[in-house]
């Protein structure tokens, strides 16, 4: 087993594609194939499963990954200190929904490693979206929420994908408004007070737009006016022009999105809210973090450990 094979799987595993991959290697696709047949063998397991589509990652192979990525990256970090060797650039990818905390542990992340070069994404995609990019891993991470309404439907797919829900942090339901809406001078909201005010929420797209995979709580609650959109600029240019309102965490960070939206509590009758919303992490049963997400995931612990407390 070599390092170039090790490279060769995860050139594989990122592009979901032998095809895909041996281009983006410059060696023929019957080369690779045979190549990853060869530490398949060697390792005496399946990392891939072949399927008209391409190809996807066996759990026993997600667990193998998360090795390889680990002794590629720091076989990388040997050559550049003793071997004059230009460092591989950092590569990492997070898919989440529309959190302002997502974010700034992206921005600390790309502080903490100031390379030269780098590939990093952040994705804020639909419920659906997130689950499949760490199923294929595309994403190492996705954060996304549970509740006592959607964790059934949710908690099965995320098993069904050899997914795990780590929880970052619980609050109760929250409103997002601006400080123009009439609203804003209360404590707290309820459903009567918002009736004839829009409803903003994210569209989840028509193949997934099921109340399970809802980024808003409450997603069966009524409303009188609604309006769908897509990304987090334009919810938050119509909470402040439409006089609208969202449903949220009441996590908000004043120095992303200004002080012109905030946040309100819910007040919900009958315990209908249950034990509020759980926000954590999802990401692949069994996979060695690389070393760039465990510096994001312990930066979402101590960001939304903080956000939380100012709020309480």
């Amino acid at each position: 087993m070599t390092l170039q094979q090790l490279k060769y799987v995860i050139t594989a595993a990122d592009n979901s594609s032998m095809s895909e991959a041996a281009k983006a290697l410059y060696i023929s696709q019957p080369s690779l194939t045979n190549a990853i047949h060869d530490i398949e063998q060697e390792a005496g397991i399946t990392i891939f499963s072949r399927t008209n589509k391409g190809i996807r990652i066996t759990p026993e192979g997600s667990e193998f990954l998360g090795y390889a990525r680990q002794v590629v990256e720091q076989s990388s970090l040997l050559e550049a200190r003793y071997m004059d060797s230009k460092p591989a650039k950092p590569r990492f990818s997070v898919s989440t929904q529309h959190y302002s905390f997502a974010v700034n542990a992206f921005v600390e992340l790309l502080k903490e490693f100031d390379a030269n070069e780098y590939d990093l994404s952040i994705r804020e995609i639909r419920t659906c979206e997130i689950i499949e990019d760490v199923s294929d891993m595309r994403s190492e991470v996705g954060i996304l929420y549970l509740d006592s309404f959607n964790e059934k439907v949710i908690t099965r797919i995320l098993e069904e994908n050899d997914l795990e829900f780590t929880k970052l942090f619980s609050v109760a339901p929250h409103i997002f408004i601006s400080t123009r809406n009439p609203l804003s001078a209360k404590k707290k909201v309820t459903f009567k007070d918002l009736e004839d005010y829009p409803y903003l929420c994210f569209e989840q797209g028509s193949q997934y737009n099921s109340f399970y995979f809802s980024e808003e709580m409450l997603s069966t609650v009524e409303h009188k006016k609604k309006i769908t959109v897509s990304d987090r600029a334009t919810l938050f240019n119509l909470l402040i022009g439409s006089n609208g309102y969202t449903i949220s965490s009441g996590v908000i960070d004043k120095d992303l999105n200004g002080e012109e939206i905030i946040a309100l509590p819910l007040d919900i009758k009958d315990n209908a809210a249950g034990d509020g919303m759980r926000i954590g992490y999802i990401s692949r049963k069994n996979t060695v973090q690389s070393r760039i997400a465990k510096f994001y995931v312990e930066t979402l612990e101590k960001l939304t450990t903080e956000a939380v407390r100012k709020e309480a």
